[in-house]
């Protein structure tokens, strides 16, 4: 064999070589630019997602928060009715206590039923 045929084969190996290099990297390429498109396309779709999560959350949160606050005046109220039933009720069995003074003073009442009655009443207040 010849040199120019030598150099020939081995050009033609060299060239072959370089074809399947050039287009394993140009395949490599288009797989990363896939790739890429894919990671971007899924990155818009997580950041849709989380915004919409974050509006649901931020309804759910308002929603909550007024129904507590429903709940809180709602306990409040009956707060304060409890409270008002208690001073007036605390006034009556005061004024309870006075009239059963007056009966036992007069009689109608002994001293007995007089400090029985007033234990119960002075119980409640």
């Amino acid at each position: 064999m010849n040199s120019k045929v030598m150099a020939t084969k081995k050009g033609g190996y060299i060239e072959k070589f370089l074809k399947k290099a050039d287009k394993a990297i140009q395949d490599g390429v288009k797989r990363a630019d896939e790739v890429l498109e894919d990671a971007v396309e899924f990155g818009t779709m997580t950041a849709k997602q989380a915004s919409q999560a974050s509006k649901e959350l931020r309804s759910q949160a308002k929603k909550e928060r007024e129904a507590l606050q429903k709940r809180g005046a709602k306990k409040i109220s009956e707060g304060i009715s409890a409270a008002k039933g208690v001073a007036s009720s605390a006034e009556e069995d005061l004024a309870t206590l006075e009239k059963l003074g007056k009966l036992r003073k007069a009689g109608v009442i002994t001293e007995k039923e007089f400090q029985a009655k007033k234990k119960k009443i002075l119980g409640r207040i």
